[in-house]
């Protein structure tokens, strides 16, 4: 009968293992991922990793780098604590030196598996290529007006330190010109006040051994314009002048950005703009007053500014009260049909808010056309604002009293039979 008595005892044992499944849970963190070097200078190197794939569940201390001498087999860790940073830089080496190395994750379960180089690092100067590094303003023209100064600086990278050379056109620097000063990091380039002669292209060279980087640095020195030439009144009719004038003999070694146009009439002696940056090398001047005696003069603008003087018309413009006489030519009835053709066109104009304003146009054609007035491409329809005139083949169209909203682009459009043409402007109200 005691026989049976171990049999309770096989149940006893299988609580035992029940704690083992936790024991899992616990297992150290996998290894680094990626381990490579970064930069090697003459006495230190840089690695890089990843996170471990796996970190376990009370997470990452950090990580250890151990190194060890080729031909060693004693591995000191660098870090005495661990860190979290996934790159690291180990100091204090002798150039030479060929250093094995390895990474371990840490956690509160133990450390990973290192993860490792397959190859020793070797400790030296790694030659670093020449390269400029011109900054983003000075990749495209860089502009100064006379008399300013020109200071520059253009950091470069290299190593051991490259040598730097400046020309212009191939040719070595004018020193009573530009002075340069060079570090091992940027080169300094200065002009105490620029005159017209120093632009041009100028070369920057930074050489080590046979390997080098060039750049180009294009310098456009200006100043204001001259005045117009040989500004001409071309025609007085109506309320209106013609003007024409030739380009300045020197632009100031920058683009002509338009014609300023002024008028004056005899009685105050007064000069008033009636056009800004009139792109074109003649303009039409209207809404002129009966009985008053006009002179004109005409400045040229570039990027500086307006040129110091204008260019003034020999004449002077009388506008006289209009005949209304009409001598009818004496032409075969065939030759008579022809389609609308404006023979002057509308010009842009300003006026002053609260003044009536005029625009004019002439027109011929055969039969006589029929006119449509629009504002910002829409038609002008019986509207007490707009009176609208065409006399002699002169259109004309008053505004009244106009607000700015009455400012925008204006479009005479003349229709017959044989087809139609349009001329617009543009009327800004101050």
């Amino acid at each position: 009968e005691a026989t049976p008595a171990p049999e309770p005892a096989p149940p006893a044992e299988p609580p035992a293992p029940e704690p083992k499944p936790e024991k899992p849970k616990e297992e150290p963190p996998s290894s680094p991922l990626a381990l490579a070097v970064e930069e090697v200078s003459e006495n230190s190197f840089t690695l890089t990793w990843k996170a471990p794939e796996r970190t376990g569940r009370a997470g990452l201390d950090g990580y250890v780098v151990e190194i060890c001498k080729d031909g060693s087999s004693d591995w000191k860790a660098v870090n005495q604590e661990p860190f979290l940073s996934t790159r690291y830089t180990v100091p204090n080496l002798s150039s030479g030196d060929k250093i094995h190395v390895r990474v371990t994750a840490v956690s509160g379960s133990g450390a990973s598996a290192p993860a490792s180089l397959e190859q020793p690092v070797l400790i030296r100067e790694i030659l670093q290529l020449p390269k400029i590094r011109m900054p983003r303003h000075l990749r495209e023209t860089y502009v100064r007006r006379v008399g300013d100064a020109v200071n520059i600086m253009i950091p470069f990278q290299g190593k051991p330190q490259p040598e730097v050379t400046w020309t212009k056109g191939e040719q070595p620097l004018d020193t009573s010109r530009v002075n340069i000063r060079n570090t091992a990091r940027d080169t300094i380039f200065y002009i105490r006040q620029a005159q017209r002669g120093d632009s041009g292209h100028y070369q920057l060279t930074v050489r080590i051994n046979g390997a080098e980087d060039k750049a180009t640095l294009h310098i456009q020195v200006v100043e204001p314009p001259g005045p117009p030439q040989n500004l001409k009144l071309v025609d007085v009719w109506g309320f209106n002048v013609a003007l024409e004038w030739a380009p300045p003999a020197d632009n100031g070694n920058a683009e002509i950005k338009g014609y300023r146009v002024q008028k004056s009439d005899k009685k105050s002696g007064k000069w008033f703009t009636v056009l800004e940056r009139c792109s074109r090398t003649s303009c039409t001047v209207s809404d002129l007053i009966i009985g008053n005696t006009y002179s004109f003069r005409v400045f040229s603008e570039n990027s500086c500014g307006l040129s110091d003087s204008a260019a003034v018309a020999s004449g002077v413009a009388h506008i006289e009260k209009t005949k209304t006489t009409y001598q009818p030519e004496k032409i075969p009835q065939r030759d008579m049909m022809e389609p609308p053709k404006f023979t002057q066109p509308l010009t842009d104009r300003t006026t002053t808010r609260g003044y009536s304003t005029h625009l004019f146009c002439s027109v011929r054609g055969f039969p006589q056309p029929k006119i449509i007035w629009l504002k910002n491409q829409m038609e002008i329809r019986e509207d007490p604002k707009y009176i609208a005139m065409i006399e002699q083949g002169v259109c004309s169209l008053e505004i009244r009293k106009p607000s700015p909203f009455d400012g925008g682009v204006y479009t005479c459009k003349a229709v017959n039979p044989l087809g139609e043409a349009s001329v617009d402007c543009r009327l800004d109200v101050k």
